[in-house]
C-alpha cells in the first residue's frame, strides 16, 4: 500500500519537522512530498506572500511572553481578537471585510464596533445578502430548515463579491456554515481569516467535541459509529 501523509497519527517526540536531528516514520510528508514542499517554498519567494507569512510568524511569536526563559514554558497572552487587530495593523490594512452569519449578527455588531474603534474601516455583509429564495438552488419544500416555508439562501459568493467590489484589504469570516465558508474563501479576492466558526450545538466551539470525544461525544468514535449511523438512518438523531 502506498504511503501517504499521516501526521495526525505520528507519535514521535523527536520529529524531523521540529528538530534538525529528528526522525520520521514511513508516512512522513516531509520526505514523501519533496516536490510539493519545494513548490511551496518557491511561493514564499513572491514578495507579497513572503511578507504576509513573515508578519504572520512575527504575530505568532509575540503571542507569548517570557520567550527567553530556559526551559521555555509557553505563556500565551493574546486572544484571537487581539491577534486579528495587531496582524491587520502589521500589514497596514485599512479596510476590513466582515462576512458573518445571521445567527451571530449580535456578535458581529460588537466585532464591528471594536474594529472601528481601533481605526479600521469595516465593510460588513451578512450571509442572507440579496434575499435570494432557496428554490434557486433547486431546494424543494421538504429541504428547508422550516419545511414548506419561504427561506432565503445563504449567499457566500455574493458576500465575497460585495467585499471584492469594496476592494477590502483583509476579510474576516464569522460563523459561516460548513460549505458556505468554503465558497466564500474560494471567491474572495482578499486574504481571509476566520474569527469564529459555526457550531450550532456547541456554542461555536467545535473543539469541545474533540475534547469530549472519549466521554460525552463517544458517538463519533469507532466503537459507536455503527449505532450512530443507525440513528441517523432512522432520523432520530
Amino acid at each position: 500500500m502506498k504511503n501517504t501523509g499521516k501526521c495526525a497519527i505520528c507519535q514521535l517526540k523527536n520529529r524531523i519537522c521540529l528538530t534538525e536531528d529528528g526522525k520520521s516514520p514511513a508516512f512522513c510528508p516531509t520526505f514523501l512530498y519533496p516536490e510539493a514542499i519545494k513548490k511551496a517554498l518557491n511561493e514564499y519567494q513572491k514578495p507579497e506572500i513572503k511578507e504576509f507569512a513573515r508578519q504572520a510568524s512575527l504575530q505568532e511569536s509575540e503571542c507569548y511572553i517570557n520567550r527567553d526563559s530556559d526551559p521555555l514554558f509557553p505563556y500565551p497572552v493574546k486572544p484571537r481578537l487581539q491577534e486579528t487587530i495587531e496582524f491587520s495593523r502589521r500589514m497596514n490594512y485599512k479596510k476590513l471585510g466582515l462576512a458573518f452569519c445571521f445567527g451571530v449578527r449580535y456578535e458581529a455588531s460588537i466585532l464591528n464596533e471594536i474594529l472601528k474603534a481601533h481605526g479600521f474601516e469595516v465593510i460588513s455583509v451578512m450571509c442572507k445578502v440579496g434575499g435570494v429564495e432557496k428554490h434557486n438552488l433547486d431546494l424543494g419544500p421538504e429541504e428547508r430548515v422550516k419545511i414548506g416555508a419561504y427561506e432565503t439562501m445563504c449567499n457566500p459568493i455574493a458576500q465575497a463579491a460585495v467585499l471584492n467590489d469594496e476592494n477590502t484589504d483583509f476579510n474576516i469570516m464569522m460563523g459561516l456554515c460548513v460549505g458556505h465558508d468554503s465558497l466564500f474563501m474560494k471567491y474572495s479576492e482578499a486574504m481571509c481569516t476566520v474569527f469564529a466558526v459555526k457550531d450550532r450545538v456547541l456554542g461555536h466551539n467545535p473543539m469541545a467535541a474533540i475534547y469530549t470525544a472519549k466521554s460525552y461525544m463517544t458517538r463519533f468514535m469507532r466503537d459507536q459509529i455503527n449505532h450512530y449511523n443507525e440513528l441517523l438512518e432512522k432520523k432520530k438523531y
